[in-house]
């Protein structure tokens, strides 16, 4: 690897926001950041061989017996992953494909898969033809995933990708700290089946996995969220993952010595930075959750005793999980906790209030995307500022544009201007993989420009850096030609006090094209009413036109595994109340179903004696509909 990059620039003295600017005085390209996510593993094992680097819960009611890896030993066990890979023919620029809830073999698996190829996990929950689409995409002829012993579900499912996609391999993880000898595995024909375990355990740690990776060669395919039609995949350099680690770790609110707590899927990039990446760059504890994450019941019960046990001084939740953790009583010394981060969702006061109330520690907002590989800004814990998400990490820049149409042609506004959130910096990614049907290539078109991302949120940035946002631009309801924030509707009612979340969608509407409906959840207890929640939304959203038409309590909204909510459900929950409000009067009224295909909403209404007279009301809606008939239905 050659000499320890050690010299005083990589880290700087920063501790605040108006040191910002200091911090870049001096060029990235200088402070002597490591050349790839291998060197991050090389580098740790020498600086800190004997310091534990993960402890992994087999599950939450195991938490005082984590299998513990040191940062020498979890190198050894990546050179032995690396080993293994080799030996399937994964070569550089080749990807590995992981299906998987978390276990500890999925650490030195990632890292090792972009030591000699590229990483490329799938969300275990994606429907089996999205999965299958971004295999066949990817060209992943080597398949890593949850073994029977971890999930039977996931590797059902990962056999029969296994299988049509033409895979030559097909490895199995087991269970952290598997006690017994692991079960044998049915074989399928063409396709070389085994347990990960196994192989590594033969594998010698001093096999090299062969010249480094370099800085701008492709480290991870990561795949968008996947709410609309079958995700994308988003190519990442290993110049983008250093980078953007180090900007998460470039202040001294963390240090060597703090412990992180991780739940997150090691499909989603947060986990991959936030919890892999960045510990590994300043010899930092990382503290995993079982194979669940924070969707295990018992993590909640468990949890101020884990953070006491471990000293936990970060983690990186969605506001889901900080509501529930806020009705925990904490009957434990919680001292260390001093940077709990919040994103992927908005943040609603009521639960940054209740998680300060009941913890004393102030919730951190952060702000990212896949196509930034993670976060472009994050909040000061001691100097919080509510409306904002953050500050823009260093040596990122964060501007707001106005875009117009149809052109597309692009304006950039001045300070605290709301529009189009773009952003410019060494972690935007190299662009997304496509098909050529000749090959495959990575491509930016219509997503960078000039070097600057477009985010697709609606936000205004201040002078200092802070990023306030306003919503996403395709989630904008346009009521009779008029354009409504969805945020502007959220944030009235999260004024509410008793209210714990709100979504705000579009719902077709006969005179104005579209109206806006809400979904929200309410605090327990609460005896609130969608008609007085009506009347609040009337008086606290900023103009008339958004005042939601009807808001639904609802016990939980729709989220994507990664804690976003799932807005195409609550259009297509919205629309189907639409549709059954407008055939109210016929006989099928109440058998009108609305279905999501590829993310887009779809009324199906069944075949009857008044099919002339349902065509004439459908047809005066903005939406796609047909008649439900086992034959050849009519599509409108």
């Amino acid at each position: 690897m050659g000499a320890l990059r050690t010299e005083l620039p990589l880290w700087p003295a920063f501790s605040g926001p108006a040191g910002l600017a200091e911090v870049e005085r001096v060029p990235l390209g200088e402070r002597g950041l490591p050349a790839s996510t291998y060197e991050l593993v090389t580098r740790a094992a020498e600086l800190w061989p004997d310091r534990p680097a993960v402890s992994v819960l087999p599950d939450a009611a195991r938490f005082h017996t984590p299998l513990v890896r040191s940062f020498a030993e979890l190198a050894q066990d990546v050179h032995r992953a690396a080993a293994v890979l080799a030996g399937l023919g994964v070569r550089r620029g080749e990807p590995v494909a992981v299906i998987s809830v978390n276990c500890a073999e999925m650490l030195p698996l990632l890292l090792a898969a972009e030591a000699v190829g590229i990483y490329a996990p799938i969300n275990p929950g994606l429907a089996p033809e999205h999965a299958i689409a971004l295999l066949r995409l990817s060209g992943a002829k080597v398949i890593v995933a949850s073994g029977p012993e971890l999930d039977e579900g996931v590797w059902a499912q990962a056999r029969t990708i296994a299988e049509t996609t033409g895979a030559r391999a097909l490895l199995a993880l087991r269970p952290t700290a598997a006690p017994d000898r692991a079960p044998a595995l049915e074989p399928l024909e063409g396709v070389e089946v085994a347990h990960l375990q196994e192989l590594m355990a033969g594998a010698d740690p001093a096999d090299s996995p062969g010249s480094p990776p370099a800085t701008n060669e492709i480290a991870s395919y990561l795949h968008t969220g996947g709410t609309t039609g079958t995700p994308k995949l988003a190519a990442r350099t290993h110049a983008n993952e250093v980078a953007n680690a180090w900007m998460m770790r470039a202040s001294n609110v963390l240090d060597e010595s703090s412990v992180i707590f991780a739940a997150l899927p090691l499909f989603h990039t947060n986990a991959l930075l936030v919890t892999v990446l960045a510990p590994l760059l300043r010899g930092q504890h990382v503290v995993w959750g079982g194979p669940l994450g924070y969707r295990d019941v018992p993590l909640f019960h468990n949890f101020w005793q884990i953070v006491e046990h471990y000293r936990i001084a970060a983690m990186s939740a969605v506001p889901t999980v900080y509501s529930v953790l806020a009705q925990i009583p904490v009957a434990a010394d919680i001292s260390s906790l001093k940077l709990p981060i919040v994103g992927a969702a908005p943040l609603p006061p009521a639960v940054r209030d209740a998680f300060e109330a009941r913890t004393g520690v102030t919730l951190c907002e952060g702000y990212g995307l896949t196509e930034g590989t993670c976060a472009s800004a994050l909040s000061w814990p001691q100097e919080p500022r509510p409306s904002a998400v953050g500050q823009r990490l260093p040596y990122q820049e964060a501007r707001t544009v106005a875009i117009e149409e149809p052109s597309g042609s692009w304006t950039f506004l001045s300070e605290n201007e709301v529009g189009t959130l773009v952003l410019r910096g060494p972690n935007i990614f190299a662009g997304y993989l496509v098909d050529t049907g000749s090959g495959r290539e990575v491509r930016a078109e219509g997503k960078i420009r000039d070097g600057w991302l477009d985010t697709g949120d609606l936000a205004s940035v201040d002078g200092d850096g802070f990023i306030c946002l306003a919503g996403r631009a395709k989630d904008l309801i346009i009521r009779g030609g008029h354009n409504i924030d969805p945020a502007t509707v959220e944030d009235g009612l999260l004024d509410h006090p008793e209210v714990t979340a709100a979504a705000a969608v579009a719902r077709p509407d006969l005179h104005s094209g579209e109206v806006p409906v809400a979904f929200v959840t309410i605090a327990a207890g609460s005896e609130l009413t969608s008609g007085e929640l009506e009347a609040w939304a009337a008086d606290h959203v900023p103009e008339r036109a958004a005042a939601p038409k009807h808001v639904e309590i609802v016990a939980e909204i729709p989220l994507t595994l990664v804690g976003k909510p799932y807005k195409p459900e609550l259009r297509r929950r919205a629309a189907e109340r639409a549709a059954r409000d407008a055939l109210a009067e016929t006989r099928v009224g109440d058998q009108v179903r609305a279905v999501l295909v590829d993310g887009a909403v779809e009324i199906h209404v069944p075949h009857s004696t008044e099919d002339d007279a349902v065509e004439e009301v459908l047809s005066q809606y903005a939406w796609t509909w047909q008649f439900i008939n086992k034959g050849n239905p009519d599509e409108h």
